[in-house]
């Protein structure tokens, strides 16, 4: 178990970041795609995108650990959600900090020699990493971004709200429930070793990802002991969620569902997966307003939304009926006439 302790300074400078940046979410997700144990919300994922991986991805797989903690990559190369900027973070990497995590890395032994080399700041090898991380994420990543983004939107909007209307502590007590506990003033989280990590008035930056399993990891540069620490925290834990985010937007399933709803009003049921307000509705739609409200309110007297009001602002949100309907269009269908 990981124990971590907050002082009243810590609960006050806790808030939300933006999200772990292209180069960790591709790490993470080269991760998944190794764990022969796949989270039931990847099992598409997994099975679209294993195929498209060929020998560029080899650096980057190298530096999964073969036991122990992996690589910080959201501190060497920054959390930065395009791939450029995640790969000029990494070429510009301090070599110090590259070489400190590399040193703790356990790999296997085949990869040995290559992660020495990158150890001990070969430049080619640098450039090789970069290579493989661009891959990886051109072919595991980059076809779901801008749902993934929008999913990160929603949830980093939640946890707004509930900061919001509820304070720290409501936000700590309902994070990914049950491998995070908060027992004021200790948020416990499920670990492999017993670890007491005390924050030291830093507070922590509470950062959602997209491509990781169930456990959230706690990331922090020694390096720097102002800046405050990092738990990244999973969001694709449902598997509901996790074929709305896998879902071809080139398949049939989508164009059926565009027929039966229209194009825009399908596109806002899937966007309510995640729970959204309108404004955000109307961003991820590239509508009006008014529009979004309009389209919302059909959504709802057809009894696939819900919207509750919270503060000044509404959420909309998902309901069964609506799930079951995004369901039944991801399933292939019968020719007529054969059960």
């Amino acid at each position: 178990m990981l124990r971590i302790h907050f002082t009243a300074e810590d609960l006050a400078r806790t808030r939300v970041g933006p999200g772990i940046g292209a180069a960790a979410e591709t790490y993470y997700g080269m991760a998944l795609l190794r764990n022969p144990r796949t989270a039931p919300p990847f099992r598409r994922w997994k099975g679209a995108v294993a195929r498209h991986l060929g020998a560029e991805a080899g650096p980057l797989l190298a530096l999964l650990p073969d036991r122990g903690p992996g690589l910080d990559l959201l501190t060497i190369a920054g959390d930065a959600p395009s791939l450029g900027e995640a790969v000029e973070g990494l070429l510009g990497a301090s070599r110090a900090r590259l070489r400190e995590e590399l040193s703790q890395l356990s790999v296997r032994p085949a990869d040995a020699a290559w992660v020495r080399s990158l150890r001990d700041g070969d430049a080619e090898a640098l450039r090789l990493l970069a290579r493989s991380l661009e891959a990886c994420h051109r072919g595991a990543i980059a076809p779901y971004g801008d749902r993934a983004a929008a999913h990160l939107d929603a949830v980093r909007a939640a946890y707004a709200r509930t900061l919001m209307e509820g304070g720290v502590e409501r936000l700590l007590a309902g994070l990914c429930v049950p491998l995070v506990r908060w027992r004021a003033p200790v948020l416990e989280v499920r670990h492999p070793k017993e670890v007491e990590f005390r924050l030291g008035g830093r507070g922590l930056v509470l950062v959602p990802a997209v491509f990781m399993g169930r456990t959230p990891t706690l990331l922090w540069d020694p390096a720097d002991e102002a800046a405050p620490p990092r738990l990244t925290v999973p969001t694709v834990t449902d598997p509901e969620v996790g074929e709305a985010l896998w879902e071809r937007a080139d398949g049939t399933a989508q164009d059926a569902l565009g027929a039966l709803l229209g194009r825009t009003r399908a596109a806002a049921l899937k966007v309510t997966v995640g729970g959204c307000n309108t404004t955000e509705l109307a961003r991820r739609l590239n509508v009006s307003l008014a529009a979004a409200s309009q389209h919302a309110t059909v959504l709802r007297n057809a009894h696939l939304i819900t919207t509750s009001r919270r503060g000044g602002a509404v959420l909309h949100s998902i309901t069964a009926l609506g799930i079951d309907l995004l369901a039944s269009e991801r399933r292939p269908h019968s020719p007529p006439g054969r059960p």
